[in-house]
């Protein structure tokens, strides 16, 4: 087993372990837990198989797969598996797969017994850039996405790149956006990395995506104020998600938020037209989507009134002041927000 840690510093520290083959660094992340539960979803069965054997035989918990998997009901069932198995505080719960299912095992954790541990196996690249790392867990209600959820820091993360040797194209590239979102935010150097060649570089990307992730949440684990800059192009990419039902992937979602976060900017004299441009070419060159449809528009600027940034009545949005100089935008006039909508509506 060779692989890179990376240490999530704050008042919960754990590491990320990036690298192939690191199911034997398991074990060693949960001393003491006579029990674990290891929620999966249907199509990592095979991969989920060998993360109970590696524990020596933990409790499989199958969930719906996507977000699906992401609601109130699905928890519910299980912690009623984790009251039929007597877990107690002592016990933990494993999370094997994208993000969907790495936010349902945090929030199961995090509720059960008001806390027990949780370790996270992303075998997405989403999942290993974004969702795993940083303890925010949570579940999907008729109001919008991750409405409903607890601050609840892992035991420990596993990237495991070789989960992602099988991971179809449209998955693998849909993760690319949140690794654009941090190159835009903080490393830029990231952006170059893709421009080049992502693919060879893709060990290097999820590297220092989670570099980026990992420093900002040390700071600001409750999102009380740094962490927000991790949520550019959400508020837009999030009301997306809803608006379509979630049958969209996140990061298609989040990748036409991130040109309208650019536009948003640069509409408000804050970003300069080439950083702006920029968005829009990378997420083209990577096969994204940066377009939605122009009859979307009073839907999705109603559902963004209740994003996680919004104070009261009064809109947030992440934008950038330069490459790597994320700030915040607030209460901007409805005709900024529909000048830069106009460059994403189709």
């Amino acid at each position: 087993m060779s692989a890179t840690t990376i240490a999530v510093g704050g008042e919960q520290p754990y590491d990320v372990l990036v690298g192939r083959d690191l199911l034997g660094a398991l074990p060693g992340l949960l001393p003491g837990a006579a029990q674990v539960a290891v929620l999966y979803a249907p199509p990592l069965k095979d991969y989920a198989s060998r993360v109970v054997d590696a524990l020596d035989g933990a409790l499989p918990v199958e969930v719906p797969d996507a977000e699906a998997g992401k609601t109130i009901e699905v928890a519910a069932r299980c912690w009623e598996t984790l009251g039929a198995a007597g877990f107690t505080r002592s016990d933990a719960v494993v999370g094997v797969g994208g993000g969907a299912v790495t936010d349902l095992a945090g929030f199961v954790a995090a509720c059960w017994l008001r806390g027990v541990r949780v370790v996270h196996l992303p075998t997405s690249l989403l999942g290993m850039v974004d969702a795993a790392v940083g303890g925010k867990t949570g579940v999907n209600t008729g109001a919008g996405k991750n409405l409903v959820g607890a601050f609840h820091p892992p035991a420990g993360v596993l990237c495991d790149l070789s989960t992602l040797d099988t991971l179809p194209d449209v998955d693998l590239i849909a993760g690319l956006a949140e690794v654009v979102k941090c190159g835009f935010i903080a490393d830029p150097a990231i952006l170059d990395v893709i421009e080049r060649d992502w693919t060879a570089g893709l060990p290097e990307l999820v590297e220092r995506a989670v570099r980026v992730k990992a420093r900002v949440v040390a700071e600001d684990l409750r999102e009380s104020g740094l962490r927000e800059i991790l949520n550019y192009g959400h508020t837009l990419g999030h009301a997306i998600e809803k608006h379509q039902g979630y049958r969209w992937r996140h990061g298609h979602a989040v990748s036409v938020g991130l040109v309208f976060a650019a536009a948003l900017g640069r509409h408000s004299g804050r970003l300069d037209a080439g950083t702006a441009d920029r968005h829009r070419s990378i997420l083209t060159r990577l096969g994204l989507p940066v377009g939605y449809p122009t009859q979307a528009w009073p839907a999705l600027h109603a559902t963004m009134r209740v994003d996680k940034k919004a104070r009261g009545a009064t809109l947030r949005f992440v934008v950038l002041d330069g490459l790597a100089r994320p700030g915040i935008l607030t209460a901007p006039p409805d005709e900024l927000l529909e000048a830069a909508y106009a460059e994403v509506a189709t």
